[in-house]
């Protein structure tokens, strides 16, 4: 059984509570391509308000967003009406419309599943299911073994039918990122909005942030609402922090995200059943030179039980191992499927930042086993046989966020959650929406489990939760926010000093 991680910031108090210095509109933990994403729809919203991006490498996208397949998803597997069918939908077609007019390149090639004549009654559901999802459902065509061979003459006599979708695509998540953070310098008027990304900085604990009661009139449009963001740079002392009052949080931390949350739950003196649990999947890719796919155009995915990998049946629970092709055309398997172990609670554990050391951290490299060449190079040649075991060599490796670990059974959706400062306790963790009784700031909207489709998705999770923030925070009456200001003496209104 695999053991998740219960963990949360400042787990053993390691960081004190500090009164806010400074004040900022939006705070974004996370440079991933999520948190770039959110950030660049906040500043092209609103761009009179402050934005920042707390991102503790010194470049975005190191963990999650950059250890993936490319893909621009079509939306095939999803449950019809959940939020993950949704925003990769949704996220499918501006990922196209945004690149198409940045001048980024895209590849359309499309993509064949792939299975022998055991499979076609899932080929047929799969297929039945794309049609039922709506204005933007992805076209797909069941095609037979011969018609998948006319179009993919490398694969083997034994895949009898293919589910053929020719609205998937790749790209460079490098390049997205790139765009996304240069919205964040310049508008498409030329106008510089409020924003800035913040490398090296971690956020080391959150707490609701509690209004003088003595300011009541002043206070009451909940101009002193909001969440003391504690953050730490990695060239200052042990020590020293620097305390923010944020009026919107958003937790787009990918792997690390339960923490933010459970730092919550753990301030309520919530017992740690309550918290939210954290796993961790790896999956591993191996790039390829040789014989067998000199003739491939398309991404090629086997049917969930064919292509498992080295780690065998597990494997179900991802979508095989696949063929897919970056922009100048080279060909890598992956990813298979391992799920991590956490390590035991241990005080001793914590990092220089108070974090319990991330169980990932040491996974970022592939499975170089023999072993591991061999079970991928079998799983392979199920649907591809002339692919040589010689010319499979390890290429990177990606951890994926989940929420729940192999032995669920049920659909994880994508997580977003919602709360705010006041009354906390009050709340629930699972909360997909704001109280009534919250008040228009002081808003922690947090994004859990946001593994594939991430990337496809990310545009529009960034919408829904702009369209969020409009309709409880900032209004639709004002689109530029120039009306609301803080009231409180907590500050300087922008981080030029800090950042």
């Amino acid at each position: 059984m695999v053991r998740p991680l219960l963990a949360a910031l400042n787990q053993h108090g390691r960081y004190a509570y500090r009164a806010p210095e400074f004040q900022v509109d939006h705070v974004v933990i996370g440079g991933g391509v999520v948190g770039l994403a959110i950030a660049h729809a906040l500043a092209q919203r609103w761009p009179d308000k402050s934005t920042y991006v707390l991102e503790r490498h010194a470049q975005v996208g190191q963990e999650t967003s950059s250890r993936n397949s490319e893909v621009i998803h079509a939306g095939l597997y999803y449950p019809a009406h959940t939020l993950k069918a949704r925003m990769c939908l949704r996220g499918r077609e501006l990922l196209y419309q945004r690149m198409a007019q940045w001048g980024a390149p895209t590849r359309q090639v499309g993509k064949l599943i792939v299975g022998t004549h055991d499979d076609y009654a899932y080929l047929a559901r799969l297929h039945a299911h794309a049609a039922s999802l709506g204005p933007l459902a992805p076209p797909t065509e069941l095609l037979n073994g011969d018609d998948a061979r006319a179009l993919e003459p490398d694969l083997a006599p034994s895949m009898a039918h293919a589910l053929w979708s020719p609205r998937t695509g790749i790209l460079s998540v490098h390049e997205l990122m790139a765009h996304l953070a240069q919205g964040l310098d310049t508008l498409p008027s030329g106008e510089t909005p409020d924003a800035e990304i913040v490398h090296g900085t971690s956020v080391v604990r959150l707490d609701p942030h509690e209004p003088p009661r003595s300011a009541s009139k002043r206070g009451a449009d909940a101009s002193q609402e909001g969440w003391v963001v504690h953050t730490r740079t990695h060239d200052a002392s042990h020590a020293q922090t620097d305390a923010l009052l944020a009026r919107v949080v958003i937790n787009a931390c990918g792997l690390n995200a339960p923490r933010v949350l459970n730092a919550l739950m753990a301030g309520l003196r919530a017992p740690q059943a309550q918290w939210v649990p954290m796993y961790f999947a790896k999956g591993s890719y191996a790039s390829y030179r040789g014989p067998g796919t000199e003739h491939v155009r398309h991404l090629l995915y086997p049917t969930p039980h064919l292509g498992a990998g080295a780690h065998g049946t597990r494997a179900v629970h991802a979508l095989g191992t696949h063929l897919t092709l970056d922009l100048d055309g080279h060909a890598r398997f992956g990813p298979d499927l391992e799920w991590l172990d956490a390590p035991a609670e241990d005080a001793d554990a914590e990092d220089a930042l108070g974090y319990m050391h991330d169980v990932w951290e040491t996974q970022l490299a592939p499975s170089a086993s023999e072993a591991w060449l061999d079970g991928m190079h079998a799983a392979v040649r199920t649907y591809l046989p002339g692919v040589q075991r010689a010319g499979l060599a390890p290429d990177y490796a990606g951890v994926r966020p989940k929420l729940a670990g192999p032995d669920a059974r049920a659909f994880q959706d994508f997580e977003v959650l919602w709360h705010s400062s006041r009354a906390l306790g009050q709340q629930r963790v699972w909360q997909r929406a704001l109280p009534a009784s919250a008040a228009p700031s002081g808003v922690l909207v947090s994004l859990l489990g946001i593994e594939s489709p991430g990337v496809t998705s990310a545009l529009a999770l960034a919408e829904h939760v702009v369209e969020g923030l409009a309709a409880r925070v900032w209004g639709d009456a004002d689109p530029r926010g120039r009306a609301r200001r803080y009231v409180d003496d907590v500050g300087p209104a922008g981080l030029e000093a800090w950042a």
